[in-house]
């Protein structure tokens, strides 16, 4: 009876894995004895913690949501302070992978293989030892095997050091038609060619990918730091404060602080899990734009502001197509919009409507390029106060009196008028609007006049291009009086009709007879 017992206790537990297959929260909330007593009433391991932490739920969590939307590889990066739990986070991957799906093929690496045996590894062996599943997965020196026997493909992940001369060694990584789980510890240290190799093993279809990596964000360059930037797009990522998880010594982190200032580069790479700030050439600084986007709306300052919009189009690739309002010091009250290969006379319905059902009072249009169709198409669509803005058209002078002028364009002038505005603004809190905002660098012209990096010149450099920030700053683009009052709704007319189609040659012509 016993032996019945308990093989129906395994065919239960195999069971409850299949049903955690796509959910590693719920994997890990079942897995271990979260506040559970030892033997003979002792505290055992986990007393009094109920669970994950909130970072590391949400992880898990956005896990599982890409799972099931089965649309493609799940990437997800991590990048905090010192002491949140990675290293516990990355075992609950490994064994929830491998528990729930036999036939798992992943692979392990870190910045250093010390990093790897001591941290990384030993940390698995101790989730290992406490996991209910423990008995499916067997623990090597190197490697964690399926022990399950009727498996037909032997499922395993394995640790394997990093190496820049030997990136081949990631290059066999596949498992078409099963799962793969890589994960990278420590990735702002791990080089470019190995990131560039683990691509390939994102080609295989009909595969459940998961690619997570985790970091203190030490670096402003190589592909860790793109995964906030230049690839942000395609990765879900996260920035976990170490004074906000239970598991730190708060009073380190209050002597770091103290030590170093809490708007030092060292808080904000090993406390604030924040990138630091890039060099001596950034237009607008990190701290600026933080506060910013802590700041709330003074709704007594902004009353009697008038609403303005800004778009910065495109038609289509990797830029977007971008709507931003602002009404006096306050941008945070009203969403803006992020288009991705719309057509030029859609994006301009859309800013129409958008326009209508705000009353902004006036609305700046980024004309270069393909941006004078949609300038055109809402002074058509009868929208009052288009204002047509070229970045590349000559900046105000000084002041009345016609000093020369210390922006070299048009675009540097209204991002200046954003840096001087963020002192007192309030911004929405996204992540990507900060990326833009920091990520352009300046310099001079002959004539000692400010000037902007390009935008091709921030994609080389491996950065987005700034639209979110460049619809910001059109809001800027002209003064905008406080007398001018939002248009009427009936001024404006969305409609297909053509204003010629009642009107033909004849008309215009005559019939020939005079």
């Amino acid at each position: 009876m016993a032996d019945d017992e308990r093989m129906q206790a395994e065919v239960a537990r195999l069971r409850r894995l299949e049903r955690y297959r796509r959910d590693p929260l719920g994997f890990v909330r079942w897995a271990f004895p979260w506040d559970a007593e030892g033997g003979d009433n002792a505290e055992g391991p986990l007393a009094h913690h109920t669970g994950p932490e909130k970072w590391q739920a949400d992880v898990l969590a956005s896990i599982g949501e890409g799972l099931q939307a089965e649309k493609g590889p799940v990437r997800i990066a991590v990048a905090s302070g010192h002491g949140v739990g990675k290293s516990a986070l990355v075992a609950w991957l490994i064994l929830w992978a491998l528990a729930t799906q036999t036939s798992t093929r992943g692979v392990v690496t870190a910045n250093t293989e010390t990093q790897l045996k001591t941290k990384t590894w030993a940390e698995l062996g101790k989730w290992h030892r406490l996991a209910l599943s423990h008995q499916w997965c067997q623990l090597g020196a190197t490697a964690l095997v399926s022990a399950v026997p009727e498996t037909e493909q032997g499922g395993r992940i394995d640790m394997v050091p990093w190496a820049a001369h030997n990136a081949e060694a990631f290059a066999g990584l596949h498992n078409k038609g099963s799962r793969l789980l890589l994960v990278f510890d420590e990735a702002s240290a791990i080089a470019d060619p190995i990131w560039e190799t683990a691509e390939g093993a994102l080609t295989d279809a009909n595969t459940e990918i998961v690619w997570v990596v985790f970091g203190n964000p030490t670096r402003t360059a190589g592909r860790f730091f793109e995964c906030f930037n230049r690839f942000r797009k395609r990765w879900r990522t996260q920035q976990v404060d170490s004074a906000q998880v239970s598991l730190t010594d708060k009073r380190q982190l209050a002597r770091w602080v103290s030590d170093y200032g809490e708007d030092s580069d060292f808080v904000r790479v090993r406390v604030r899990g924040k990138f630091p700030r890039a060099g001596s050439m950034q237009f607008i600084g990190s701290d600026l734009v933080e506060a910013a986007m802590a700041r709330l709306p003074d709704a007594a300052a902004n009353r009697h502001q008038p609403l303005v919009m800004g778009v910065d189009v495109a038609r289509f690739g990797d830029d977007r197509s971008v709507i931003c309002l602002r009404k006096g010091r306050d941008a945070k009250s009203y969403p803006v919009e992020k288009h991705q290969g719309l057509d030029l006379m859609t994006l301009a319905g859309r800013v129409a409507e958008r326009a209508a059902a705000e009353r902004v009072a006036a609305v700046f249009v980024d004309e270069g390029g393909v941006g004078a169709g949609v300038v055109d198409r809402l002074r058509q669509l009868g929208v009052p106060r288009v204002f047509g803005i070229n970045f590349g058209a000559a900046a105000a002078p000084w002041d009345e009196a016609g000093a020369k002028p210390r922006y070299a364009n048009k675009r540097a002038e209204i991002w200046g008028s954003v840096k001087d505005w963020l002192s007192h603004a309030s911004l929405p809190d996204d992540p990507e609007l900060a990326a833009d905002l920091t990520g352009v660098e300046y310099g001079f012209n002959g004539k000692g006049e400010i000037q902007l990096e390009k935008k091709d010149d921030m994609k080389k450099r491996g950065l987005a291009s700034p639209d979110i920030a460049d619809a910001l700053a059109l809001t800027f683009a002209l003064p905008v009086s406080a007398n001018w009052d939002a248009p009427p709704v009936q001024e404006y007319c969305i409609t297909e009709y053509e204003l010629d189609a009642d009107f033909d040659e004849k008309y215009f012509w005559g019939d020939g007879d005079s």
